[in-house]
């Protein structure tokens, strides 16, 4: 039986974010966020450049002081507090690994000061992974860092994985790989996954809940699927602009003689043609547009 199996026995209590601020100087980063993290779950976090998600993540992770709460266990944490690691993993955009090291050597660097550290598990994943054992990390291409990182994290018997966008910088085809390669060696029913990413498309068909931050305040946290039968593009001929103004959406696209916007799907409206709406196109009405990226 793993650490990780023993620890699940017990029933623990959720991760929960109660009421956390953090201030850098006069600038806001974090205004009383709350949420709670279910278990078997993968949920989105979605913001734009500066929205306070990054920030967000390192008060989770003990690694910045801040207001609130953070409980795991339903213990409070304390900044950097180390048993915040016996549950969580995080990837962050900068893997951190050492470049004087082998692949070889980091494995086993890892390997002795883990406890969590499923040996079984890690050989499996780097015997298929491709990497060269004995080449240095600093001969890596940033595709090949981000692998092994996420492998050494995958290995680790924890409940929750945090990703703060860990593909950033990577090709398509790696970016698959990676999100298949932890759907396939973490996720289950009992594992929740976090994801902040500014590529929400290629996430969105995974994600189960989504958390939408703005200017440091949650300001809509729901089921993906309830959200999105909630709303509904509504299309109309651009002559009939002013039935859709009537509503006041945020956000009115403009294409090829039609206009668009997100409606409640309660509205019906004559003639009118409904499509399934994307995350982003959510995102965009509930947070408006300038041209930051999501």
């Amino acid at each position: 039986m793993t650490l990780y199996e023993k620890t699940f026995e017990s029933n623990p209590i959720p991760y929960e974010i109660n009421k956390v601020s953090k201030n850098y100087g006069k600038f806001k980063a974090l205004d009383e966020v709350s949420f709670t993290l279910p278990w078997g779950k993968i949920v989105g976090l979605l913001g734009k450049n500066g929205a306070g998600k990054s920030t967000l993540m390192r008060c989770m992770l003990g690694y910045l002081k801040h207001e609130g709460k953070v409980s795991l266990d339903g213990f409070e944490l304390q900044h950097r507090d180390h048993k915040v690691f016996n549950q969580v993993a995080f990837i962050p955009d900068v893997s951190g690994l050492d470049d004087r090291l082998t692949v070889k050597q980091t494995w086993n660097y890892v390997r002795n000061m883990n406890p969590h550290f499923n040996i079984e598990r890690a050989e499996r994943l780097m015997a298929k992974s491709s990497l060269p054992m004995n080449k240095k990390v600093a001969k890596l291409s940033k595709g090949m860092k981000t692998k092994l990182y996420l492998l050494l994290t995958l290995s680790l018997d924890v409940r929750y994985l945090l990703l703060d966008e860990p593909t950033l910088g990577l090709d398509i085809a790696f970016r698959k790989e990676f999100f298949n390669t932890i759907l396939g060696e973490f996720f289950d029913e009992q594992r929740t996954i976090f994801i902040s990413t500014h590529q929400v498309e290629e996430v969105e068909d995974i994600l189960q809940e989504i958390i939408f931050i703005d200017k440091g305040r949650i300001i809509l946290n729901e089921e993906v699927e309830t959200l999105k039968h909630r709303l509904r593009i509504v299309t109309l001929p651009a002559d009939r602009l002013g039935e859709l103004e009537a509503h006041q959406p945020k956000i009115i696209n403009h294409t090829l003689g039609f206009v668009s916007a997100i409606l409640d799907s309660t509205i019906e409206i004559e003639g009118a043609i409904y499509n399934r709406p994307k995350l982003a196109d959510i995102f965009m009405e509930y947070v408006g547009g300038n041209n930051e990226a999501v």
